[in-house]
């Protein structure tokens, strides 16, 4: 009976994705487990990230511990330059150290942009030389429109990706570091009396989902980059310029149930054979930000009302967030330096449809 109103549901509501404003909405469906694009609507369409960096930035240091520059233990310190970040923050005071590992859970969950500096300054010995790297893994990957000012995904006009490049950018993720995947999946990080909660509603009602990050900023709109695993099936949907929360979780979620319903038949092509787009990037400052943010909203709500009160929603179920507890080890009288590091970011192999398909 649950399929079969689902069923309905999404017929009735296969008219109204055809309803959205004119206004670029990238949205992206792969199967994470073929490579194969489900969906695909301006994929290509270059896109301010927002915190969706993180992924890159997490993606490097994870490297840089394969690598043996660094180690899940190795200290990371609150520096004067990380603690004046724009929120979200961690609440971490100047000089406080914590372990990479639980930096790397204040980062992808809370999306603290401190962490993120701190990040690049541990594993790199300054965000310049991180950010450096994080291009040049970009360009390895083969991630044709992306290009990464800073580490945390504050705004920056050249901080550009694409939904076809984060979507290959996450299962990068999956192929090269399935051990580190539990970050991306935890809704909940314990820090002391603090409790840093993520922003992907779908780690709390709907059942599947496996991570992985949000972002925002108003240049952005609200951005997701999720998976999840139903019946055998491994999805991974992109859907960037939402103009809430609401709106953004339940089109991702959306996405996943089409994909599963066999709804979208497939494009027989692969993420990688998607092309980007070369021009400016999408500036929604005006639509979510600006005067027009309140008209824009109002025409959001209209053209998807899922979620809505009064309104079926996709996000109906109950579950308990994966919760990870993390230590603030206090001020440290010294704090090891990186270990040496290459002249350059590791660079994996040629992207192509099989290499950048699931870990599993």
């Amino acid at each position: 009976m649950v399929n079969s109103i689902r069923g309905i549901v999404l017929a009735a509501l296969s008219v109204v994705l055809l309803a959205q404003p004119a206004l670029a909405m990238p949205r992206l469906l792969i199967d994470t487990q073929t490579g194969e694009v489900l969906y695909d609507e301006d994929a290509g369409v270059p896109w301010h990230p927002a915190s969706l960096t993180k992924m890159m930035t997490a993606y490097v240091a994870f490297a840089a511990i394969q690598a043996g520059r660094v180690t899940l233990d190795t200290p990371v310190k609150i520096s004067r330059n990380a603690w004046n970040q724009a929120p979200a923050k961690s609440g971490l005071e100047v000089g406080a150290t914590v372990t990479m590992k639980d930096a790397l859970y204040i980062m992808l969950v809370k999306s603290a942009n401190d962490m993120s500096i701190a990040i690049a300054e541990t594993v790199s010995g300054n965000t310049k030389e991180f950010v450096g790297e994080m291009n040049r893994m970009a360009g390895a990957m083969g991630l044709s429109a992306t290009h990464f000012v800073n580490p945390h995904g504050l705004h920056a006009e050249g901080q550009i990706s694409s939904a076809r490049d984060l979507a290959m950018l996450g299962l990068y993720i999956r192929r090269d570091f399935p051990q580190y995947l539990p970050m991306f999946q935890t809704e909940k990080v314990r820090l002391g009396a603090s409790v840093l909660e993520s922003n992907n509603g779908l780690l709390e009602h709907f059942a599947g989902t496996t991570g992985m990050k949000t972002g925002y900023i108003c240049a952005s709109g609200l951005n997701i980059v999720a998976t999840m695993e139903r019946g055998g099936r491994s999805l991974l949907a992109v859907v960037l310029g939402g103009s809430s929360a609401r709106e953004r979780n339940e089109m991702a979620a959306e996405m996943f149930l089409r994909g599963l319903s066999g709804a979208y038949p497939g494009e027989g092509k692969s993420v990688v054979s998607l092309a980007n787009i070369d021009e400016p990037p999408v500036d929604m400052r005006p639509q979510i930000c600006g005067k027009k943010a309140k008209t824009f909203a109002a025409e959001r709500q209209k053209a998807f009302p899922m979620g809505l009160k009064g309104k079926p929603s996709y996000l109906n179920d109950e579950i308990e967030g994966i919760e990870y507890e993390a230590t603030d080890l206090g001020r440290l009288v010294t704090v090891p330096l990186p270990r040496p590091r290459p002249a350059s970011a590791p660079v994996g192999t040629a992207p192509d449809t099989d290499s950048v398909a699931a870990a599993d």
